[in-house]
């Protein structure tokens, strides 16, 4: 793997079209972006260059990914890059810590809120849907008929969720109160069918902590 590495940087691989190979820094940055942010798109602020090197050198992220136990993607359609966590076996990354219930009921609201959007041909030509933190709020009462958290704390779950690619955060409405945002197709990494199923038969139970998130 350090062979493949210093290979990419000595410009034994070809450099994205009309760039250089990538310095040691730049590299290790989108190695490292990525770890961080899961999901990773082209418009992601302050990245640098990490998201053009993700795609570009997609067989060496892919297999240093693996080497972690991550499954590394690219959607192009979506403009999007991303790990696939492993639905099942021992973790011991700092992921792997199960999710808050208020925590689960907002991601399982975000994943609602763009599917809704799907149903409904919302969908922008970026693969994204907009809502507000009141479709949240009135999503986590309907679907999972428990009581959202208050607004301050709801923002917080979003901002964590955002640095993880799932959603934008828009700027709050001071008059309505409200928030809009924007769910990114990420949403659907961080939610895969598998988790929805289980949080659904969890929540239909009562349980006090989500599956991990």
């Amino acid at each position: 793997m350090l062979d493949a590495f210093r290979a990419i940087l000595d410009g034994d691989e070809p450099p994205p079209p009309g760039s250089p190979a990538p310095s040691e820094e730049e590299l290790t940055r989108a190695l490292q972006v990525m770890l961080k942010g899961q999901c990773v798109y082209a418009a992601t602020p302050g990245i640098g260059r990490s998201y053009e090197l993700a795609r570009h050198y997609a067989p060496f992220f892919r297999d240093y990914f693996a080497c972690l136990g991550y499954r590394f993607e690219v959607a192009h359609r979506d403009q999007m890059v991303f790990l696939s966590l492993p639905p099942d076996g021992v973790r011991h990354d700092a992921q792997s810590e199960r999710l808050r219930k208020d925590e689960t009921l907002v991601l399982l609201a975000l994943r609602l809120a763009y599917e809704e959007g799907l149903r409904d041909s919302r969908v922008a030509t970026d693969g994204t849907v907009d809502c507000t933190t009141d479709d949240i709020a009135d999503s986590i009462r309907s679907a999972a008929r428990s009581d959202p958290p208050d607004e301050a704390r709801l923002i917080e779950i979003l901002r964590l969720f955002a640095r993880k690619g799932a959603l934008r955060l828009g700027e709050r409405d001071r008059l309505e109160r409200v928030t809009p945002l924007t769910v990114m197709p990420g949403i659907a990494v961080l939610s895969p069918d598998a988790w929805m199923d289980q949080v659904r038969a969890w929540a239909a139970a009562g349980e006090g902590r989500g599956p991990a998130g």
